[in-house]
């Protein structure tokens, strides 16, 4: 879960975007000696989601002040193009089922898994943005994600622990649909949502878990266009999360058959996804 129980009760709002990030199903031990890594974690997200807010609010000195608009056609074209950066986090979302495994001598084992910390990839894309209205467009962003989700098993009775290294290279094409407010001097709030099919092209057999290649995640942010003399840069905060069950069940691939009961452990596994990006026109 992206907010822990140290963060400041000013932090507490951004739950809105992410309360469907956390995993109910957890136990609190799970994260026993991680609290100050995600701590962090939270600080570093927030921050940067802060400053993104202020970015997008005016300031009241000059609320009324009416300057010299930068590139004021741009947003008349029919086509808009550009191309995109940034960096993102990915995590899992476990349902659990409460099976108990029974070992060869004879004890029982009852596993539960969390993304339990996570690390920052790197997006990469290109824009295309069709316009519809003065306040509407329709939007595709073809985008490469690179990254890596570290999945941390737990057995409850006995307390041993196991780890998995998730990568995942994602070829994703979203199609948003851009609402906008109306422009002022050079910078134009708007909130975007849309779905996004996903393809994982690194997805490795013979391990703990193993997820399926496609993905459909439904996506919701904001994010600002600000006009700059010679182009448009656009700050943007995106929140994503997987519709379909990524679990395979069916663990042909296995050849040691014993780590088959971290799967049989699991009901459902669904992605998400937090992406900080910048767009340039």
């Amino acid at each position: 879960m992206f907010l822990c129980s140290r963060c400041s009760f000013a932090q507490a709002f951004s739950v809105i975007f992410i309360r469907c990030l956390n995993n109910k199903f957890l136990l609190r031990s799970l994260y026993r000696g991680m609290n100050t890594t995600k701590h962090v974690q939270h600080t570093w997200l927030l921050g940067i989601l802060f400053l993104l807010i202020a970015a997008m609010l005016p300031q009241p000195h000059f609320a009324q002040e009416r300057k010299v608009q930068n590139r004021p056609y741009i947003d008349m074209r029919r086509w808009h193009y550009g191309f995109l950066f940034g960096l993102h986090m990915q995590d899992l979302e476990f349902t659990h089922n409460g099976y108990t495994h029974m070992t060869e001598e004879g004890g029982q084992e009852s596993w539960f898994a969390d993304v339990a910390a996570y690390n920052p990839g790197f997006s990469v894309g290109v824009l295309g943005e069709l316009y519809l209205t003065q306040y509407l467009s329709l939007r595709f962003i073809p985008t490469m994600h690179f990254g890596d989700k570290m999945v941390y098993f737990r057995d409850h009775l006995s307390g041993a622990e196991q780890k998995q290294t998730i990568k995942s290279t994602y070829i994703s094409v979203p199609v948003d649909v851009k609402y906008a407010a109306q422009r002022f001097n050079n910078y134009r709030p708007y909130v975007v949502t849309g779905i996004a099919p996903m393809v994982d092209l690194t997805v490795k057999k013979q391990k703990e878990l193993l997820t399926r290649r496609f993905d459909l995640a439904f996506e919701v942010g904001m994010g600002c266009d600000l006009y700059l003399p010679f182009f448009k840069l656009i700050p943007e905060i995106k929140f994503c999360f997987g519709l379909t069950d990524l679990l395979v069940k069916d663990r042909i691939d296995l050849t040691y058959k014993d780590l088959l009961k971290y799967t049989k452990s699991l009901d459902r596994v669904s992605s998400r996804m937090v992406v900080l990006t910048l767009y340039f026109e």
